[in-house]
């Protein structure tokens, strides 16, 4: 049995588009487990000291990328803002930082609920008005629900709710199972980034029939929606103090992000609430900071 709190179509304007080094669009699974972990530290402060939300799942009903494609561009072009205007009123110097407007619903695994659930669902809508998600502004949100997860039809239930959408699994284990590897053209092994484009790239063949007329095929490596996903961290300093931090007691290290293969599936195809929802995991060890399905956490 699961307790779950639903916050239905949070419009989300400029969101972080950038969700890694290589990867633009749908923002990264770090942001949203960050934004719900600030979401239960307000409530923490707000008398709701045992509240405590463990994992974290992500329904996309909308997402309008910020790009433009002019008559005869190739591609398509990052539109960008420059924010705040210097004191002459011009733009001033700036990184392009890719933006998105989203319509996405969250998912929240609750423990320790309060006795009264009308007084939570009030605070967590006067939370959100102050809250950013993914870098962006909350415009508005839906009727926040708490619901009880039991059996097949309240898990049903929950899924109708969330339609039409598509929630984001995990699918690090193509990547696992990518076996043996393709030789690349220059000899040694097959690296990461290849595997991970092996699953990305649509291939295009023709053929030519008995008649003359030629048949194009349209294919990827499997079926679905497969998308690169920015799911963590690794580090690759050793901890230490970063001058003029916000936090001094706190070690800092550089990283990198970690990025895997995700797929966009549609809620009515979920027989398990976990293959949605999603939680940090620590491998201290390894130097890995990482978000992963509960699925794939136990």
């Amino acid at each position: 049995m699961k307790s779950i709190l639903l916050l239905p179509h949070i419009k989300i304007k400029n969101a972080n588009a950038l969700s890694s080094p290589y990867t633009i669009g749908f923002p990264a699974m770090t942001a949203w487990l960050g934004a719900v972990h600030a979401l239960q530290r307000k409530l923490n402060q707000a008398d709701f000291e045992e509240l405590k939300f463990k994992s974290v799942g992500v329904a996309c009903h909308d997402l309008n990328l910020q790009t433009h494609k002019g008559r005869g561009d190739y591609v398509h072009s990052i539109v960008s803002t420059g924010n705040p205007l210097d004191k002459d009123g011009g733009r001033p110097a700036f990184i392009e930082e890719a933006r998105c407007h989203l319509d996405v619903s969250l998912i929240i695994e609750v423990e320790n609920l309060p006795f009264d659930d009308s007084e939570l669902i009030d605070q967590v809508m006067a939370c959100l008005q102050r809250l950013k998600m993914a870098s962006g502004d909350i415009l508005s949100c839906g009727k926040i629900e708490l619901l009880t997860i039991h059996d097949e039809v309240t898990h049903r239930a929950l899924m109708r709710k969330l339609m039409p959408s598509y929630v984001l699994i995990e699918r690090r284990e193509l990547m696992i199972d990518a076996h043996p590897p393709r030789p690349p053209s220059k000899g040694g092994e097959q690296d990461a980034i290849d595997t991970l484009l092996d699953y990305l790239t649509i291939q295009h063949r023709c053929v030519e029939n008995e008649d003359g007329s030629i048949e194009w095929t349209r294919s990827r490596k499997i079926k679905g929606w497969i998308v690169p996903i920015a799911t963590g961290f690794h580090g690759i300093s050793n901890l230490g103090k970063a001058e003029n931090a916000r936090d001094m007691t706190t070690p800092h290290r550089f990283a990198e992000s970690v990025v895997t293969l995700g797929e966009f599936v549609m809620p009515h195809r979920i027989k398990n609430l976990d293959e949605i929802l999603w939680q940090y995991s620590a491998d201290v060890e390894n130097n890995l900071y990482l978000c992963k399905n509960n699925i794939t956490s136990q």
